[in-house]
């Protein structure tokens, strides 16, 4: 019943920026924790960057300062704002609820970052 579908992944140069979307249907995303999590080949999926329902946002220590998590209530859309990427931030990223109970993950869209 829940679709999730990120967009706006690429291919960027070290130090670049981007800015990915998750666009949900089947949820009201605003009554929900959102996060963005990312999976890079050898590891398991990690949880990037957390938005709650009242605005608090939370991130992983290698992201804080660059990246940005923000939500569009009536778009029901979840984005990240990723500025100085570096190679390490290579990966396919999601969007999920943060919560236990995830809804199932969307197609996910890559990130590399390379020079």
């Amino acid at each position: 019943q829940v679709q999730l579908v990120e967009s706006g992944g690429g291919l960027v140069q070290p130090g670049g920026s981007l800015r990915l979307s998750c666009a949900g249907s089947g949820r009201d995303f605003s009554i929900y924790a959102m996060g963005w999590y990312r999976q890079a080949p050898g590891k398991q999926r990690e949880l990037v960057a957390r938005i709650g329902s009242y605005g608090n946002t939370n991130y992983l220590d290698s992201v804080k300062g660059r990246f940005t998590i923000s939500r569009d209530n009536p778009r029901n859309t979840v984005y990240p704002q990723m500025n100085s990427l570096k190679p390490e931030d290579t990966a396919v990223y999601y969007c999920n609820a943060a919560v236990e109970r995830g809804w199932n993950w969307g197609q996910g869209t890559q990130v590399t970052v390379s020079s």
